[in-house]
């Protein structure tokens, strides 16, 4: 299926791995010219070798949680590539975990200034150039526990739970504008970040990784009827079609990759 956005210039932030990366993939075959962004010290350089015979894709580093830093990122993907014309906001961590009346501050700040505030930042850089174009794509990465919080990763659901009313807001002020808003909300997919949180499941459990992956599944996420992790390159797919002119009457809506992991059908 042809995407229709061929010749466009996308920025990626989180994109040194997984969905991000996987994202890149495929707007790289769809003919979009591509930057990826991650704080520095991470695998950008491997992830440019390794989409660099698929397109034009440049890599520049940059800390969402700093104004300078962003800034600066958005200067140089402009002197390299152009304005982005699609702006996909997949920078985040799980950040403060634990019971809630143990989780000061600090935790909190942390995790919303990284997974809520970078994307803040990031979008007051990308559609001011969208609007004055009159076409823009943004889709911001939110989750399951946007709407299904779980206890133990209140701050995490809480600045997932800020990103739904993030993109909603931005499109109802910008949509006007040809500049489209959407979500896209993963639930428990295979990547480096949820390989971490099985891994300490399976040192704490005393069993393998696989086993600690079907207990993760059997006891936490009941509604994944699919009983697997999901693949990046599945929530990439759903990232594409919504950058797409595919695409060019949905804003402010949310596509929920989840295996059916939440339960109600509001949110």
């Amino acid at each position: 299926m042809d995407l229709g956005i061929k010749g466009r210039i996308a920025l990626i932030s989180g994109s040194d791995s997984g969905m991000g990366k996987e994202t890149a993939r495929l707007l790289l075959e769809a003919g979009v010219r591509v930057a990826l962004t991650d704080k520095p010290g991470g695998t950008l350089d491997e992830a440019v070798a390794d989409l660099k015979s698929l397109g034009e894709v440049i890599a520049v580093t940059g800390d969402v949680t700093r104004p300078d830093e962003v800034k600066a990122l958005w200067r140089e993907v402009r002197e390299k590539l152009g304005d982005p014309d699609i702006y996909v906001n997949a920078a985040g961590v799980t950040g403060a975990q634990g019971d809630f009346l143990e989780t000061g501050d600090e935790g909190w700040l942390e995790t919303l200034d990284i997974n809520l505030m970078g994307a803040v930042r990031m979008c007051r850089e990308a559609i001011p150039a969208m609007r004055r174009k009159g076409w823009g794509r943004v889709v911001l990465f939110a989750s399951e526990d946007a709407v299904q919080p779980y206890v133990e990763e209140l701050p995490y659901c809480a600045s997932k739970a800020g990103i739904l009313s993030l993109a909603k807001g931005l499109s109802k002020a910008y949509g006007g504008d040809n500049v489209l808003v959407n979500t896209v909300s993963p639930a428990f997919i295979a990547t480096p970040m949820t390989d971490k949180m099985m891994e300490k499941r399976a040192e704490e459990k005393g069993v393998s990784f696989d086993e600690a992956i079907d207990s993760f599944l059997d006891e936490e996420r009941p509604g994944m009827v699919l009983k697997r992790r999901g693949k990046a390159e599945e929530v990439a797919a759903a990232v594409a079609f919504l950058v797409s002119e595919r695409a060019s009457f949905i804003n402010g809506a949310g596509i929920r990759v989840d295996s059916g992991s939440v339960f109600t059908i509001a949110g």
